[in-house]
């Protein structure tokens, strides 16, 4: 279970919790950029956690990451056309392997593709 967040309790017809969310973000030349990913059709989405457990659950210990606001997070997000937080995303895709690596591997099924 999450742990509480700081901050006002949302009022009832609000989607996200009051308070700030752990969101993954990458290093860029200006200091770090928000990381954005892609729902399963495809859709440029940001992504938010309740707790830093969920986050390293899903991305790993090594993702780093900020605290913004549900409001901070859209009006980075806005300009580039993200008009999507997903909360909490409950599964991610295995780590890439190296391309050696997974040119070594011959499977003798096809394989699926989860998402």
């Amino acid at each position: 279970m999450a742990q509480p967040l700081y901050g006002e309790d949302p009022e009832p017809c609000e989607p996200f919790p009051a308070g700030p969310l752990y969101v993954p973000v990458r290093p860029g030349p200006s200091g770090c950029a928000t990381r954005l990913f892609r729902t399963p059709l495809g859709r440029r989405t940001a992504v938010a956690f309740t707790s830093e457990r969920a986050l390293a659950a899903a991305l790993g210990t090594g993702q780093p990451w900020i605290r913004l606001a549900e409001p901070a997070l859209r009006a980075l997000t806005a300009p580039l056309g993200v008009t999507t937080v997903t909360l909490d995303p409950r599964f991610a895709a295995p780590a890439a392997t190296p391309a050696a690596a997974a040119s070594a591997v011959r499977p003798s099924a096809p394989l699926l593709r989860a998402g």
